[in-house]
């Protein structure tokens, strides 16, 4: 077994393990978020059914202006949080050392979302390859577009709040 096919079985293993997964999101409601850098955000979503809170870590491929976000679903469009920006783009971020800031979250066509693929495939090769790979291996299927999120904050200016 390659260290390849190795890491790619133990990310794909972790990625459908909950706890791990959402191990994270503590650190992010602790204020220790900053340790992620500006490469993943949390967002506060709400359950479309429950009305309740959800949170979920996802990485960033892309800011393309101040306070503008685009994210990828990783699991495509039936990942929970995925549903339940649709039913309500009303969103809370934090990233780095920006906590709790408000937001709208947009879902991009496949066109926009397969643009933005390219432009990620480009600039981020290596993890790409990675999390291509990864993603495959946990779903059992190829990956050729994954579905993209756009979130902008309501000011664009960065401002630090606690949760």
């Amino acid at each position: 077994m390659t260290a390849t096919s190795l890491a790619t079985k133990l990310g794909a293993r972790a990625l459908r393990t909950r706890w791990l997964v959402r191990a994270p999101i503590w650190l992010y409601r602790a204020g220790f978020g900053f340790v992620f850098g500006s490469r993943l955000l949390m967002l506060r979503h709400t359950g479309r059914r429950s009305g309740a809170p959800r949170f979920v870590v996802l990485e960033v491929v892309d800011r393309p202006a101040a306070g503008e976000y685009v994210i990828v679903s990783g699991f495509g469009t039936t990942a929970q949080w995925y549903r339940n920006i649709r039913a309500d783009p009303r969103v809370r971020i934090s990233t780095g050392t920006t906590r709790n800031v408000a937001a709208t979250s947009t879902p991009m066509t496949a066109d926009e979302s397969a643009t933005a693929l390219e432009h990620y495939i480009r600039n981020q090769p290596k993890a790409w390859d990675k999390l291509r790979t990864t993603i495959e291996h946990a779903t059992g299927k190829p990956v050729s577009v994954l579905p993209m999120v756009r979130v902008r904050t309501e000011h664009t200016r960065d401002r630090r709040l606690s949760l």
